[in-house]
């Protein structure tokens, strides 16, 4: 199915401890490049974060924002080591009463929660930490799941306007088919007046003759080409129900650019050149749109 590499995601779940927000950005381009804003409490899993991101995006400029929002009742059992906090205000206190001086519990307080350790991430195990990832690991795929689906219907809304374009340019060959007819009448013409100039010159050689006119008729010939384009106009849109990607179609659109520059070259025909105008333009909209095609 055919996916675009235009796409975003966003999730948000809470849990027991926090809120869980998570955001995907997905734009076009030929390499895979991923930019990460995670809280540094999961610097640790940042590689696991872009193997993920890379397994299942696959392409293009992924941008992932994750943000950690501890919920407001368990806020203090989260952030603060109250055991060791309170152990450093009585020490305090106590070294301030044997110092005979009053201290302000406030700014007792204060310098009892700058100590070492004073604060903590909520983590007291290996067991909680690792259930505290896979909360935020599901909530990840979550939103690199939606992220796909977003790229899907984008793909396939580019799939109907490549339908679109190969109708055109299929139309305009038709229209080129109808043009070479008379194109070719008018050709004979010349070339039976020619015939009949060179024939009766003194200096006529037949041999020379020969090479002359099969080269004027594979030089104006249009045929082979007509036929290399419809078949590539129709593998085009065989690709498109199939399980294409957006390299293979540029490649197929760059066959029918040079089976449309062709015809152009060799019609020696004002209206056929006008109606290559027009197949290019066509082109140029379908190689755009395979640039951002996954």
């Amino acid at each position: 199915m055919l996916q675009s590499m235009t796409g975003f995601g966003s999730v948000q779940k809470e849990t027991g401890k926090q809120t869980i927000s998570v955001e995907i950005k997905t734009l076009n381009s030929k390499f895979t490049d991923i930019y990460c804003r995670i809280p540094k409490s999961l610097s640790s899993r940042e590689i696991d974060i872009r193997n993920l991101l890379q397994k299942e995006l696959e392409r293009g400029k992924i941008d992932i924002t994750l943000n950690l929002i501890p919920r407001e009742d368990a806020m203090i059992s989260t952030l603060v080591n109250r055991p060791l906090v309170k152990a450093y205000f009585r020490d305090l206190m106590q070294t301030a009463a044997e110092l005979q001086f009053e201290a302000s519990p406030t700014e007792v307080l204060r310098m009892a929660t700058m100590m070492p350790n004073a604060f903590n991430n909520g983590i007291q195990d290996a067991e909680e930490a690792e259930e505290a990832w896979n909360e935020v690991l599901d909530v990840i795929k979550a939103g690199i799941a939606r992220c796909k689906e977003f790229r899907i219907r984008e793909g396939q809304g580019t799939k109907i306007k490549f339908t679109e374009y190969i109708e055109i340019i299929s139309g305009l060959l038709e229209k080129v088919n109808a043009q070479d007819a008379g194109r070719i009448i008018n050709t004979r013409e010349k070339i039976t007046k020619a015939i009949g100039d060179f024939v009766n010159s003194e200096n006529f050689d037949k041999n020379r003759f020969e090479q002359e006119l099969i080269y004027y008729i594979e030089k104006f010939d249009i045929s082979e080409e007509k036929v290399r384009l419809r078949a590539h106009l129709e593998y085009f849109v065989k690709e498109l129900d199939g399980n294409s990607n957006g390299k293979k179609l540029n490649f197929i659109a760059q066959e029918i650019g040079r089976e449309i520059n062709t015809i152009g070259s060799k019609a020696n025909d004002a209206e056929i050149q006008r109606l290559v105008v027009q197949m290019k333009d066509e082109l140029e909209k379908i190689k755009e749109q395979t640039s951002n095609i996954l």
